[in-house]
């Protein structure tokens, strides 16, 4: 498949080329300091919590198909999404290459290293607001398929030949605190039962110019360590689907197949108390039966 990453050069090269439609994340503090020229703020790409229920999803595309259409996205353009650099946002630019992607849109890119590599390429910042022309935004039904709800996670818990994949940081996985907004923020501190764990940031590492993804054979390396292959069907989850859209976009440009995600995340499974849930240290069985 064609990398969705594309770097500084390479965008400022594509932009005068093609049309392209430049999104930020970023809060608009941020933004407003300065930005890419043309970009366009929509920091709801990060904040929108989803829900997993029908009416939910509906919601999510619905909102996400007005706000995409709004920035100016109508098929044609390739749009190129970006955060301030890839590990300071949580994934945040990657949400955003997911959302796109659930939606359907034909062609997008995420700018590695995010905004901190634009600037550090010295390339043009500006902090004039972007107007854009309004598109018509078509939503391509059957590209929702890499969205699961709780449902289907369920569905999935012991089931042979998934793996459920956490990527959430590591006191989240042990039970240490329920989400990265505070220890208490949910109810239920734990993990679904029978996930394996890869914190986010092993899709990454850190370089001179800041963090940037693994090669593909690197990702399909920390993959191995918990039996995924490029033919596991993975279920992603993390707090909110940020964290494991970073994941996600990796999987996906390494040649894992098939890739899903439950974006209702732990935000929505915690708080359901008929879902199961494994709590404390995921080690705790083990070494329990070894002393025994």
């Amino acid at each position: 498949m064609t990398d969705v990453l594309i770097t500084a050069g390479e965008l400022a090269e594509l932009v005068k080329k093609d049309p392209c439609v430049i999104i930020d994340t970023r809060n608009p503090d941020a933004y407003a300091a300065g930005h890419l020229p043309g970009a366009v703020n929509v920091h709801d790409i990060f904040t929108f919590l989803a829900t997993s229920t029908p009416e939910g999803i509906h919601e999510l595309k619905t909102k996400f198909a007005d706000a995409f259409g709004a920035a100016g996205l109508s098929g044609k353009e390739t749009a190129v999404i970006y955060e301030q650099s890839m590990n300071s946002g949580f994934g945040q630019s990657c949400r955003g290459y997911y959302l796109l992607t659930m939606l359907g849109y034909p062609r997008i890119k995420v700018l590695h290293g995010g905004f901190d590599a634009w600037k550090a390429a010295d390339l043009a910042v500006t902090t004039d607001v972007a107007v854009p022309a309004k598109a018509a935004f078509a939503i391509v039904p059957e590209a929702g398929d890499i969205m699961i709800d709780a449902k289907a996670m369920l569905a999935a818990v012991g089931k042979p030949g998934v793996a459920i994949l956490d990527v959430r940081d590591v006191d989240e996985w042990i039970g240490e605190s329920s989400s990265p907004y505070g220890k208490d923020f949910c109810p239920r501190k734990g993990r679904i039962p029978g996930a394996v764990w890869l914190e986010w940031y092993r899709m990454m590492k850190p370089t001179a110019e800041g963090p940037r993804f693994k090669s593909k054979d690197e990702i399909l390396a920390e993959c191995a360590t918990v039996g995924i292959s490029q033919t596991t069907p993975v279920y992603l989850y993390c707090f909110k689907g940020a964290r494991a859209s970073n994941t996600f976009l990796a999987l996906k440009n390494a040649g894992v197949k098939d890739v899903r995600m439950y974006f209702g995340s732990w935000n929505e499974w915690s708080r359901d108390p008929s879902l199961p849930i494994d709590e404390g240290l995921p080690t705790a069985a083990v070494v329990t039966g070894k002393a025994a």
